[in-house]
């Protein structure tokens, strides 16, 4: 690879260009690959904020066409209208909702696009609904929600899809540091409650789980972790964490995070646990983790204050407990602060470009249809080269 150095996005915007200016690995995949994105069409659903628009202002310098919508509730609109002056179809904005987002994957679909970048796997979802894509390549999925989705499904992808959170690499990098740091991040924004001290609690210890109850502990936090997995419960126990069943742990819960990546996490049961006064917010990549029909038969009133990605919604129970719930389990991360570091992103977003252009020219001998991990190639060389960025700094 040529030397780590960054570069300026094409993409007018201070806060692409400020990412940009600290994300030397993706700068220079760039210039290596950027001849196997020169006439695509790729179809991508990303969350739209500035370390994302680097990686879609490379694609299109580099000659791809791209059509791009985000996810609910994370698109930063000022970075949506510099791409789109950029010449970058942008569908959607910040206030759709999961109907208006449906919409909205479909006209990404409509562009019949060869290459997809996807987070969530909702393109997936649509590619197979619709019985496949004329000249569709393979894709690349993000998270590990959208991981586990593919492999729900009784009907698999016949297309390459290599999912990025796979990658050993990005789960200790982004997922665990980077997740850790920016969810704690938007925590503190949202509320301006103190960290040290709180009783906090973790539903989910996996590498996000693990960097947010890591991260609250360093801080001061007193942390609790509830996990279903023995692996991970010991891993929890090791790293100093009470560990416990979630009913047991939720009456003396302050602060919930819900890292599991599963719908209705929170039931009833667990929320007739919920201490009073307790706050939750969401970490997984979908809003599902609190069982919505559980918790309304449980209110009589809900009140809403805050700005647009920091709304905290106090539910008033029947019994007289109130809860208090952040932008609706939406990502806190990302609704209430920037997303992930900087250098974090540099990272996974260089894992997507190496893997879509390995996927775009067929030079991975690896790849076959269906889900995959990043190859392994690719991983060795991207650990390196963070491992050189890092000691050079």
């Amino acid at each position: 690879m040529s030397q780590l150095t960054p570069a300026r996005c094409p993409v007018t915007h201070d806060g692409t260009q400020w990412a940009a200016r600290h994300m030397p690995m993706l700068a220079a995949t760039m210039r290596t690959h950027a001849s196997a994105f020169a006439g695509r069409r790729i179809g991508i659903c990303l969350h739209i904020e500035p370390k994302t628009a680097v990686l879609v202002g490379y694609l299109a310098q580099a000659g791809a066409e791209i059509v791009l919508t985000g996810s609910p509730g994370t698109t930063q609109e000022d970075t949506a209208d510099a791409l789109r002056d950029y010449g970058v179809t942008v569908v959607g904005h910040r206030s759709d909702d999961l109907a208006r987002h449906r919409e909205n994957i479909a006209r990404v679909l409509d562009a019949q696009p060869d290459l997809i970048l996807d987070n969530g796997a909702d393109l997936i979802e649509g590619v197979l609904a619709r019985g496949g894509l004329p000249g569709l390549v393979g894709a690349t999925e993000e998270t590990t929600t959208g991981g586990l989705r593919i492999r729900s499904w009784d009907r698999r992808p016949d297309f390459p899809v290599i999912v990025i959170n796979d990658s050993r690499l990005k789960l200790l990098v982004e997922n665990e540091f980077g997740v850790g740091q920016s969810v704690v991040q938007g925590f503190m924004n949202a509320t301006n409650l103190m960290i040290p001290g709180a009783r906090a609690t973790v539903v989910g210890y996996g590498p996000c789980g693990r960097g947010v109850a890591d991260t609250l502990a360093r801080l001061g936090a007193r942390v609790t972790v509830a996990d279903t997995d023995p692996y991970r419960a010991l891993e929890a126990v090791m790293a100093g964490h009470r560990v416990g069943a979630l009913v047991d742990l939720l009456p003396r819960t302050q602060l919930l995070f819900l890292a599991t990546g599963h719908p209705g996490v929170i039931g009833a049961a667990e929320v007739g646990a919920l201490r009073d006064g307790t706050v939750v917010a969401g970490v997984g990549h979908m809003p599902w983790e609190v069982d919505a029909n559980a918790l309304a038969e449980h209110t009589v009133s809900v009140r809403r204050s805050g700005p647009s990605g920091q709304e905290r919604a106090v539910h008033r129970l029947r019994d007289g407990r109130e809860i208090v719930i952040l932008a609706d389990t939406k990502m806190i991360n990302l609704t209430a602060a920037k997303g992930n570091p900087i250098e974090a992103m540099d990272l996974g977003l260089t894992l997507q470009a190496r893997s879509l252009a390995a996927i775009a020219t067929g030079h991975s001998p690896s790849l076959e249809p269906g889900v995959q991990a990043v190859p392994a190639a690719i991983d060795r060389q991207v650990a390196a080269d963070l491992v050189d960025t890092l000691s050079r700094i």
